[in-house]
């Protein structure tokens, strides 16, 4: 590891997949710079997660700038210690200059030019700037949590560990992303009856037309622009809040397979809609989960079915035709209220996000919803970048196939010379 210089060209804060992408393309190009990262331990933001973790993406969406993914699994999905142990080997492998334990409280622009940052380890000054934070930054957990009956166990997924961390008795999941569809699903696995509240996140299939989606989607990436069908960027968003919205939900447990909240109801989790309020045992819940389930079944023909297929009509593969979901027919009753203490609720587990904290750059950089303000990650601020945000460019901007891309873009406007595509390197 490196220790924390007094002035530096260049400084990357975070040691994740997007800092150390920069980390890679700055190495290459002779740049002075250090990477900062706040945790005692490489391995990024994966080391955070619960015990039972898998990548939703395939292996072989792990691959870094300099080092594609060659492991002996590409199709498979890789637990937590595996990807955050590749992060880490990745870091060692490039030789990053990473500092850990250098947690950053203040990031200031000089009017001179250039930064002064101040962090756990002291003072540092550079020229140039790139926040590599991500955007989980601050668990989200509505205030109506505060009015929940002290019996009740009141815990965001980011503290989830293991089922039987949890005390004895029936689970309320709120939220319905990728991360609370997972949990349901080992939740029920355990042995817990569980309710779960359902959001807007749609539902994403596992594989269509004879591929799994992520290599559909890792291909909308790459050449998306120039075979007429990309991913939508941010910029067209039709309101900016749908930047809030959960990933769609799908599994990589079990050799990966689709998750469909229908058949949750089927197989015995009780089905809500959102929560309106919270007095004591008493949950007041709107009325829309029939809405809210109609949306996720609709999700992917609306959002994606059709970039996929202009892809495949314009690249001119030899790809099966589409063979249509088989339906679920169930639907849950409708219920506008929930005593937890009479369905024997003892956790309340929220799924709900994080909201991004970017309040310790001066001046702000953030818009009204807290995103950074920027443009393929270039900011208003002269010499300060960001990578790995949140819909930075469109939503595979903070994957782990989305971030090689917008890298070499940054790279490019930073004056490091242009990344090679699909460049070989080193094993990690």
């Amino acid at each position: 590891m490196t220790s924390l210089p007094g002035r530096v060209e260049t400084l990357v804060i975070g040691a994740g997949q997007a800092g150390l992408a920069m980390s890679w393309h700055l190495g290459r190009a002779g740049r002075d710079h250090v990477v900062l990262e706040r945790r005692a331990t490489l391995g990024g933001g994966w080391q955070d997660r619960w015990d039972a973790f898998r990548l939703v993406s395939p292996n072989w969406s792990a691959s870094f700038p300099g080092a594609p993914y060659d492991g002996d699994d590409p199709d498979g999905f890789m637990p937590r210690d595996e990807i955050a142990g590749r992060v880490a080997r990745y870091a060692t492998t490039i030789g990053a200059p990473v500092v850990l334990d250098a947690g950053v409280d203040r990031l200031r622009a000089r009017g001179m030019g250039g930064f002064e940052i101040l962090t756990s380890q002291g003072r540092v000054e550079a020229r140039t700037v790139v926040v590599a934070t991500g955007g989980f930054h601050v668990p989200n957990v509505p205030a109506l949590a505060a009015a929940l009956p002290p019996r009740v166990t009141s815990l965001h997924s980011s503290a989830y560990r293991r089922p039987e961390d949890l005390p004895p008795g029936a689970v309320l999941v709120v939220g319905s992303a990728q991360t609370g569809v997972q949990l349901v699903e080992e939740l029920r696995a355990a042995g817990r009856e569980v309710f779960l509240s359902v959001g807007s996140a749609g539902r994403f299939p596992r594989r269509y037309r004879g591929r799994d989606c992520f290599s559909w989607l890792a291909l909308a990436v790459e050449r998306g622009p120039e075979l007429g069908a990309p991913l939508p960027p941010v910029a067209s968003l039709p309101d900016p809040r749908r930047r809030l919205a959960g990933n769609p939900h799908v599994s990589g447990h079990g050799g990966g397979h689709d998750t469909n909240l229908r058949q949750f109801g089927r197989d015995g989790v009780r089905l809500l809609g959102r929560l309106l309020a919270v007095d004591g045992d008493r949950v007041r819940l709107a009325p829309d989960v029939l809405d809210n389930l109609a949306a996720a079944d609709r999700f992917f023909d609306e959002r994606f079915r059709g970039i996929i297929d202009r892809i495949i009509n314009a690249a001119g593969i030899d790809a099966p035709p589409a063979t249509p979901a088989a339906a679920v027919d169930f639907e849950p009753a409708v219920v506008e209220e929930l005593d937890l203490g009479k369905a024997g609720v003892s956790t309340v587990l929220w799924t709900t996000g994080y909201r991004q904290d970017l309040g310790w750059i001066e001046p702000s950089i953030t818009d009204e919803m807290g995103f950074p303000k920027q443009v393929r990650g270039v900011t208003d601020v002269p010499g300060l970048y960001v990578i790995g945000s949140l819909w930075q460019h469109d939503q595979a901007s903070a994957t782990l196939f989305g971030v090689p891309r917008d890298a070499r873009f940054l790279a490019e406007r930073m004056g490091l010379g242009p990344g090679p595509e699909g460049v070989q390197g080193d094993s990690i």
